[in-house]
């Protein structure tokens, strides 16, 4: 005979917290929001910490290169879609390992007797206006000069003008010297007024550049996240399918963590898939896991090697799965379930496995409910996908911008390694849609609005940090009469556009 639950499961719009008490010092400028991302041992940290808890969902309309720089600066992750070929997925998370550095390798680099034409060539290539002149134009061939928009003018210089004609030469070039820290470096390009220096080895080979750009970057997103070289931290998403392929190209390119996107985690592939990358790459290689519901599938993947889990099944915005299949679960009542049983699993093994909530956020206040449940970091993809920096194009309808936004079980994406359970390669049925959400403006703005909500209300809670949320929260069950009483009700609502919108 069938299990049956003996309780309905819940969505997060059913709960909410009762405030605790909260003292002077409960301000959201002292609160922390600093999470781990993958697992730890008891007395140990994780060798990843969030420095937000927020990561964007593994969606071809959500996660690209330039989602993932523009989170890291915020101090998420992005995890970049798998649904594409390897090169390309690849060829992303590169472009993140170097789109920023304290030291640059320089990827705009001349010869001598390369042109003004040759400069402009690769301005328009590139975009980087500074430019290494090396003795066989590499980017750590000996240093011979820079070439900066000051060295020339195109209105009055002759377009097969050479190089070394106008280029700053060594001899006038301000350098560090292989070995120099960033903070040395930054102090010579404030006290010599630099926008780059060129750090060289003995030979006057050139190493790297460090910008001054990137200095006011870092004092502009204190809270960027940045690997040990200081280069912007991402993830990527891998399918059951061609990992073997798929996870050693990732790693060349210098991702920092993996995640198996599947839509159910329950399963051998899942397992056969951790273990592979375990039997090449031991603990060096992180990799999570999911989706799950409850205890078991949670036990299932912690116990297969998973450094985080996923919760949620067909509580996104644009997944179908439960209409069309008829399987998932309250994302509340999951993410209660399987905070529990990571708590229990922490208890008995010394092993803490965080958990991400992925699915089911429709109002900001939602992403802390799912925090004071027991998420460590929470997965979006509509939030996300409204902003500027989404890969996704921007349309007027009705004279209204949006973005587009689609699923990744849609005809669209075509993303059948997700969906897969071993059949053929093809995509049986949708379990995605495709869509339009709000254009929001920039992901800086909107994310800053969110973290101070999700900050104010553990103050009201009495909480500085997550663990502590999780700790001291009280949630309480609401009615649907409570749920319409807790809007604005029994009024004309003059104006909307500061009102909680849907996020």
């Amino acid at each position: 005979m069938a299990f049956y639950y003996d309780q309905p499961s819940h969505t997060f719009s059913e709960y909410l917290l009762v405030p605790g008490y909260s003292d002077s010092t409960h301000i959201p400028t002292s609160v922390s929001l600093k999470t781990p991302l993958v697992k730890y041992k008891a007395g140990e940290e994780s060798a990843i910490t969030l420095n937000i808890p927020m990561v964007s969902a593994i969606m071809q309309s959500v996660s690209d290169d330039r989602m993932a720089i523009a989170l890291a600066k915020e101090g998420g992750i992005s995890f970049i879609y798998g649904s594409q070929s390897v090169e390309n997925q690849a060829k992303m998370v590169a472009r993140v390992k170097n789109y920023k550095s304290g030291f640059v390798t320089s990827d705009s680099n001349l010869r001598p007797e390369h042109t003004l034409r040759d400069v402009l060539d690769l301005l328009a290539k590139t975009g980087h206006s500074t430019m290494a002149v090396t003795h066989d134009g590499s980017s750590n061939g000996k240093l011979l000069g820079i070439v900066t928009s000051r060295d020339y003018r195109i209105s009055r210089m002759d377009l097969n003008t050479k190089v070394e004609e106008f280029m700053t030469p060594f001899d006038k070039l301000i350098v560090g010297h292989e070995g120099v820290n960033l903070s040395e470096c930054n102090n010579l390009i404030w006290e010599n007024k630099l926008n780059c220096l060129p750090i060289i080895d003995k030979d006057q080979n050139l190493c790297y550049l460090v910008f001054r750009k990137d200095y006011d970057s870092h004092k502009e997103n204190p809270l960027e996240l940045l690997d040990a070289n200081k280069r912007y931290m991402v993830g990527a998403g891998i399918n059951t399918r061609d990992y073997a392929d798929r996870v050693p190209a990732l790693v060349e390119a210098g991702v920092d963590v993996l995640c198996i996107d599947s839509s159910e985690g329950f399963s051998e592939w899942q397992s056969r898939t951790i273990a592979w990358i375990r039997e090449r790459y031991g603990d060096s290689v992180k990799v999570g896991a999911g989706n799950v519901v409850d205890r078991d599938g949670f036990l299932f993947l912690a116990k297969a090697g998973a450094d985080f889990i996923k919760v949620g099944i067909g509580g996104g915005s644009i997944c179908i799965t439960r209409e069309t299949k008829g399987i998932g679960r309250g994302q509340a009542t999951a993410v209660i379930e399987v905070a529990a049983a990571r708590d229990e699993y922490f208890k008995e093994t010394g092993i803490y496995i965080p958990i991400c909530s992925d699915g089911g956020i429709v109002y900001d206040y939602h992403m802390t409910l799912a925090l004071a449940m027991g998420s460590d970091f929470v997965m979006l993809g509509r939030y996300f996908s409204r902003f500027e920096e989404s890969p996704t194009n921007k349309l007027q309808i009705n004279g209204t911008y949006v973005k587009e936004y689609w699923g990744e079980g849609s005809n669209r994406a075509r993303n059948w390694q997700r969906y897969d359970l071993g059949g053929a390669n093809k995509l049986s049925f949708e379990e995605g849609v495709d869509s339009y959400v709000p254009f929001a403006g920039s992901l800086k703005d909107n994310v800053n609005i969110t973290l101070y909500k999700i900050k104010s209300t553990m103050c009201n809670c009495g909480a500085l940090s997550i663990p502590e949320l999780q700790q001291k929260a009280r949630l309480t069950l609401v009615s649907a009469t409570s749920i319409v009483e807790g809007g604005a009700h029994d009024v004309i609502v003059k104006d909307k556009v500061n009102s909680n919108t849907h996020i």
